[in-house]
Order: structure tokens, then C-alpha cells, then sequence
């Protein structure tokens, strides 16, 4: 049952894009386990570049079969739209599958996610303002839409009114908006049923037929470690588990049945939206690091927010999500410093910390202690192994991996599918 987990070690955005777009010729299933189209991968093959927000990597793998999992949330509207696009480009999109038990994201959620968040004003979280904690939190409280109401107008309409029952009542009280019509959104959920139902299957029977047949199933996390509901930096968090036991919840397959969990690392440090970050950069280097990485989101379009590596949240990562392998992405970016520092623990009111503290006012205070490890000058997106890469290249990533607490299996040395140096397979 060859099935792995890769997903995000530190705030996401680590580029766990290429790593599963490098794997994907190599499997045979590529899941979506959580989130939606808030997460944003960017691939790059050959001269070509890929964003995707909702869909999974292994879409542009021929041979692949891309799965959007029970537990993603799902905006019909951006889901087409990508789809519309990809084929526009050449891309097969034909063997997407999408659970019936995945959540959709509701014209309401939308806009309930947007005016919370103005409303909140300083005290905002950062979200993307695309309907996703709204979505989530209607689940949760047993009102939510799934796919597979779509296909029942009945209980579609007596869902939406449920739903609309207590919403319209904050939007009209709380926020001074107009109600939200029933018989408008329902009308709208309608028009996606049929242009989904080709995708629409029971994708908890087929991975885990998948699974007792051998075949290899890749389950990506959107997002990363510390933006997890239950075990990130909250409430500055996401609304879902990108951490590894969320892709047995969120794509409907038992713990035993993984075989390998991949966390992927950037070789610095990066965060987007509001909350407590470290090793954040206010200074040149980091805006440094931000032009030459291109740290921009891709779903948001907002700047990154930059900082150097930190130890203490990779072993975070390691311990909470059971690691067996990290993929090093953006090597190369930290070409050209001549000291490059790490982050190997923490200062809190005095106190030396070496893990990551659980209190969230203690992290809020966190100053990190640095080591300086030598740079290097030399380029290396043309490395093909491990012994091409400078001894100082060599040293940085030995000295993370040490610091890690899981081995480093694969290194990116450049932004294109090819630029990756495999040191231990993942299959």
C-alpha cells in the first residue's frame, strides 16, 4: 500500500507544488485532502508555468488521476474556471474526480467571509476572503451544502434555507447588509450541477481500491504545518488539517495505510497573512529575499512576508506530522550571502527554548537565537547531485537536516521541474 502524505512544514507556501508535480509521474492518484481555493501551487514545466489553486499538481501529469477529497471545500465557480483554463492550454482534465461529500462554497459563505473580516477591523485573521472559514464552520454546525446536493433540488432549497435562516439575520442586524434571496442562490448552485457531475464519484471506494490494488496514491496538503486548525499559530490559522492526519479524515483512508509522510521546507522562511513570526525580516536582506524568491502569493497576490530558517517549527513539523523525509525547496535563493543565520531556539523572557512554545502568548514574544552558518557564491541551479553543490551548500543543508530531526531526501535548486536534486527516492 504504497501511500504517501506530502505537505507544508512551516506556512505554507514551500513550493509543495513542484514536489508533488516531481512525484506525479511516478503515481498513479494525486489528492486534495483539505482546504480549497484558498492554497495556491505554482509549477513550473518546461517553459511553461502552472498556477493552480484548487485543483491538485498531479492534473498536469499524464497518467495521473487528480482527486479532490471529502474534506476540501469546494467553489464550483473557480473549479470550472480552472478547468476551462487548463484545457484551453492543452491539458487533460477528463480524469478529475470529486467527492459528492466535499462541502461547496456557498455565494453566501463569500460574503459573510468578507464582512467579518472588514468588520473585525485590526483584530482581521488575514483570510483570503474566499468563503472558506464560513464553509468550514457550516459544516461543523450540520448546515453545510455538499456536492451531492446538487443532484436534489429538495433538499438543496430546504439546506440553503436552513443555512439562510441565521445568516440573513446577522448580515441585515450586525453588518447592515440586504438578505440573501433563497431561491437566488439555489438557482445558482443548479446551473453547476451539470457541468460537475462528470467529475462527481465516491472517491473513499476508489482510493482505497486504489490502495489494495497497489497503486501509488499521493495525498497534498494545501498549506502547511503551523496554519493548522488544531495545531498551528491560532487563531491566525487556516479553517482545516493540512497536517498529516487530515488526509486520513479528509480523503477517507485509515493511518495504517501510509507509508511515507514528505514535509516540505523552504530553505528560509516565509508567512503570509496576519500572526506571530519570528524570524520575520523588516530589514534589506529581507526584502532580499522576497524579490529574488518571488514571494508573492499565488492565490492572494499579496507580498510574503520573509524571515530566515527556523529549526525550532521544522521540528515542530517533524514530531506533530510523524515526518520521514523533507523536500528542501529554494536553495538557491540564498546564493550570494556570506553569513546566512538560523534560528536553532527562542528567547522568552529570558529564557532560553528549544521547542515550540504551546502558549500563544509566549510565541507571540519569541525573539530567535541565531547561528551563523558560511554562505556561498557560487550558482547552483545547474547542480544534478548532491557532491555538485558547494561545500558551504553542502554544510547548510546537512546542518538543517541535523537540526530537522528527519533526513533531507530531495533539494530544489531552481523554480523548473528538472532543477531538483534527488538524494533518497520517495517511492
Amino acid at each position: 500500500m504504497p501511500a504517501l502524505v506530502l505537505l507544508g512544514a512551516q506556512w505554507g507556501d514551500e513550493g509543495k507544488g513542484k514536489a508533488t508535480d516531481l512525484l506525479g509521474g511516478s503515481v498513479d492518484y494525486v489528492v486534495r485532502y483539505q482546504g480549497g481555493n484558498n492554497a495556491g501551487h505554482t509549477v513550473v514545466v518546461g517553459d511553461q508555468k502552472y498556477a493552480l489553486h484548487l485543483l491538485p499538481s498531479g492534473i498536469l501529469s499524464p497518467g495521473c488521476t487528480p482527486v479532490i477529497g471529502n474534506g476540501v471545500v469546494v467553489d464550483p465557480s473557480v473549479l470550472l474556471s480552472e478547468l476551462s483554463g487548463l484545457n484551453e492550454r492543452g491539458v487533460d482534465t477528463s480524469k478529475l474526480l470529486l467527492s459528492g461529500n466535499a462541502h461547496i462554497i456557498t455565494p453566501y459563505n463569500v460574503t459573510v467571509d468578507k464582512v467579518t473580516e472588514r468588520f473585525l477591523g485590526k483584530r482581521k485573521i488575514g483570510t483570503t476572503g474566499r468563503g472558506i472559514g464560513p464553509t468550514y464552520a457550516d459544516k461543523i454546525n450540520r448546515v453545510g451544502i455538499r456536492v451531492q446536493d446538487l443532484y436534489d433540488e429538495s433538499i438543496l432549497t430546504q439546506k440553503v434555507e436552513a443555512a439562510l435562516d441565521v445568516k440573513n439575520q446577522i448580515l441585515t442586524k450586525l453588518y447592515n447588509r440586504r438578505a440573501i434571496a433563497v431561491d437566488q442562490v439555489v438557482e445558482e448552485l443548479l446551473g453547476y450541477a451539470d457541468k460537475l457531475a462528470p467529475y462527481v464519484a465516491d472517491t473513499v471506494l476508489v482510493l482505497n481500491q486504489a490502495l489494495e490494488e497497489d497503486k501509488v496514491v499521493l495525498f497534498e496538503g494545501g498549506q502547511g504545518t503551523l496554519l493548522d486548525i488544531d495545531h498551528g499559530t491560532y487563531p491566525f490559522v487556516t479553517s482545516s488539517n493540512p497536517t498529516a492526519g487530515g488526509a486520513c479524515t479528509g480523503a477517507g483512508v485509515g493511518p495504517t495505510k501510509i507509508s511515507r509522510v514528505i514535509g516540505i521546507l523552504k530553505a528560509y522562511t516565509t508567512r503570509v497573512g496576519a500572526g506571530p513570526f519570528p524570524t520575520e525580516l523588516f530589514d534589506e536582506d529581507g526584502e532580499a529575499l522576497r524579490r529574488i524568491g518571488g514571494e508573492r502569493g499565488v492565490t492572494t497576490g499579496r507580498d510574503r512576508r520573509c524571515g530566515w530558517f527556523d529549526a525550532v517549527i521544522a521540528r515542530y513539523a517533524t514530531r506533530v506530522n510523524g515526518l520521514t523525509d523533507f523536500f528542501l525547496t529554494k536553495l538557491d535563493v540564498l546564493t550570494g550571502w556570506e553569513q546566512i543565520p538560523v534560528c536553532v531556539a527562542y528567547e522568552i523572557d529570558g529564557r532560553r527554548v528549544e521547542e515550540l512554545p504551546y502558549s500563544q502568548t509566549d510565541f507571540h514574544h519569541a525573539k530567535p537565537v541565531y547561528e551563523m552558518l558560511p554562505g556561498w557564491s557560487e550558482d547552483i541551479s545547474k547542480a544534478k547531485s548532491f557532491a555538485d553543490l558547494p561545500k558551504n551548500a553542502q554544510s547548510y543543508v546537512k546542518a538543517l537536516e541535523e537540526m530537522s530531526g528527519a533526513p533531507i531526501s530531495a533539494i530544489g535548486v531552481g523554480p523548473g521541474r528538472d532543477e531538483t536534486i534527488e538524494i533518497n527516492s520517495f517511492l
